[in-house]
């Protein structure tokens, strides 16, 4: 009992140090969401960047990547056009993917020996897919939004949220956390470096904004946000009218029909008037039938 005990402490110590840094190396937590540009700093005081060496890793056993050699983009990275080094050695990379997610470690080389520790860098990529890549949606379709925390996959997320107290959740407009099942909206979690909010958009929902946001030891260090375009319920409709359109036909007044208004059904595209205006248009045709009639009585 007593050496599986010891084992136990062993495995925690382990992790531990592996987690929060051992002594003597400098270690920094970077998040960001995809699409965005990212600077991971160099911590090692580096004197001159043509010392400086960055190489990655994106999983514990994975054979590391070398990103800049003493200063030089190797050009034989796929992300390689992305990457530059700044004025103090940190390393930049351009327009983030999901894929870049890692540890990175900065050093330094004088006369091909390293000098002091690494310098890690822990990456943590969060990364948001709607369920539609519409920009316009109509009201009453639902939506599933997804975000996700990709980080060094030589850790358990469980391990990354319990040790560095990593939190993932949505927020509506004025910043007030969704809670599970409330309300219209659904919220699952099938793993803790994951979330979904599953909502039926109505059309005060257009232009709304709900946010996905990760914070580290409480403090808010990235966010991802949707805000959909919903298309009116009430679009203009294009109805097919009856107007009736007043004509006279003088070539035989002797005709007792001549003067008789003639009813032309006319189908026009009308909007929201077209019942004044056939109301108004059949008075119109009455008086002048009317007048018609009464003045080819005078003549006889």
């Amino acid at each position: 009992m007593s050496d599986k005990c010891h084992l136990c402490l062993l495995g925690l110590i382990f992790l531990s140090s592996l987690l929060t840094g051992t002594s003597g190396v400098d270690e920094s937590h970077v998040f960001i969401s995809s699409g965005e540009n990212v600077h991971l700093p160099c911590n090692n005081d580096p004197h001159d960047c043509k010392s400086t060496t960055w190489i990655y890793n994106r999983f514990r056993n994975s054979a590391a990547v070398e990103l800049i050699h003493l200063g030089i983009t190797k050009k034989d990275t796929e992300s390689h056009e992305r990457l530059s080094l700044g004025s103090d050695c940190s390393l930049n990379i351009k327009n983030v993917t999901k894929e870049d997610y890692g540890l990175y470690n900065c050093q330094q080389y004088v006369n091909d020996k390293q000098q002091g520790d690494d310098a890690r860098v822990y990456l943590h990529v969060l990364h948001f897919s709607p369920s539609s890549s519409q920009t316009e949606i109509s009201p009453g379709s639902s939506v599933t939004l997804s975000c996700q925390l990709y980080s060094y996959a030589g850790v358990s997320c469980d391990d990354w949220i319990r040790s560095q107290r990593i939190e993932l959740f949505w927020v509506n407009q004025a910043g007030v956390k969704l809670m599970i099942s409330v309300s219209r909206y659904q919220i699952l979690a099938p793993g803790r470096c994951i979330i979904t909010l599953t909502t039926t958009l109505l059309n005060e929902d257009d232009n709304r904004e709900w946010r996905c946001n990760v914070t580290h030891r409480d403090q808010l260090k990235s966010s991802t946000k949707y805000s959909p375009t919903i298309k009116s319920s009430a679009q203009d409709k294009t109805t097919a009218a009856v107007i009736p359109v007043c004509t006279t036909n003088s070539q035989d007044p002797s005709t007792p029909n001549t003067h008789v208004t003639k009813v032309i059904m006319i189908i026009v595209e009308f909007a929201a008037f077209t019942a004044p205006t056939v109301i108004l248009l059949q008075i119109v045709c009455a008086r002048r039938a009317g007048r018609k009639t009464l003045q080819h009585q005078e003549e006889i």
